[in-house]
């Protein structure tokens, strides 16, 4: 069901599959009732919305994410120090003057996201959402791509449906990130593989996805081989080129998406030449996909 318009809001779709263009609501005021309901609807019905030319800071990011449901403390932090921030920083800006350039330790770890991945797939409770400002962008490059799973299930034949239907897979942040720089020991110890549905269903409106992903490192009961050569399959489908959004972020977006359905990788840029800064938070999924 397309989401009813709170007020002012307008939802203007960005891409044939998923994807709107949000106007008419201000993110730093408080919000009310009935444009908290209008998001979520429209977030059960695009799966990405794009808020332009917002004023941002961290009290009201922070009250947006609340709004929408149970902050998740970042696994980084919280794995190395046992610290709960509910805030991530993307990018590459140190202060108002330094950067850190393409070589720096956490540039290059930051590389991980250039993968296709769906946010917090390694947890127990996996995202929900992901809200991200752009404070600073790169002239060049920095493009956030995504894709729909929601979309990808539906064009499998049913055969494919049915017989991924039934399957789980593990997640494992140490089997992805290892592969583009060391892990915290630390971290990695607090972060062990998790169990999940591949295929997720909708609460609101039923519809259904796979959900793999980078973290996702092999299905339950399947060898090694054929587990790799269904998720490759899987992931092939989802991201033929004519069903990829490309967004380039402009300073004052806020973009919220559904990590339940989507995937997401970052293109990259040069940490040499330009300085990038968003500020990213996520909300909390509502129990282990287990139990959904």
């Amino acid at each position: 069901m397309i989401p009813q318009a709170s007020n002012q809001i307008e939802f203007e779709p960005l891409h044939e599959d998923f994807g709107a263009r949000v106007h008419g609501i201000d993110l730093s005021a408080p919000l009310a009732d009935e444009d908290v309901a209008a998001i979520s609807s429209g977030m059960d019905e695009y799966s990405v919305l794009c808020f332009p030319d917002q004023r941002m800071t961290d009290d009201a990011h922070l009250a947006l994410t609340r709004a929408l449901g149970e902050p998740e403390p970042n696994h980084v932090i919280f794995g190395a120090t046992g610290e709960i921030n509910y805030f991530g920083v993307i990018g590459n800006v140190i202060d108002a003057t330094n950067k850190k350039g393409n070589d720096d330790p956490h540039t290059r770890y930051q590389s991980g996201n250039n993968l296709w991945h769906s946010d917090s797939s390694f947890r127990l409770v996996p995202a929900k959402f992901s809200i991200n400002h752009a404070y600073e962008v790169p002239g060049e490059g920095g493009i956030t791509e995504y894709v729909s799973q929601r979309v990808a299930y539906t064009i499998l034949p049913a055969p494919m449906q049915a017989t991924i239907d039934p399957l789980h897979v593990l997640h494992d942040y140490v089997f992805s990130r290892s592969q583009i720089a060391p892990v915290d020991p630390n971290h990695a110890a607090s972060l062990p593989p998790i169990e999940h549905k591949l295929v997720r269903t909708n609460p609101s409106n039923g519809r259904k996805n796979f959900y793999i992903g980078s973290h996702a490192r092999s299905i339950i009961g399947y060898s090694g081989i054929d587990s790799r050569r269904l998720i490759d399959e899987l992931l092939e489908n989802a991201t033929a080129p004519e069903r990829v959004y490309a967004h380039q972020w402009q300073i004052g977006d806020t973009v919220i998406w559904d990590n339940r359905c989507m995937l997401h990788r970052g293109l990259g840029y040069d940490a040499d030449r330009w300085r990038r800064l968003m500020r990213q938070t996520r909300v909390s999924g509502d129990g282990p996909t287990l139990a959904e």
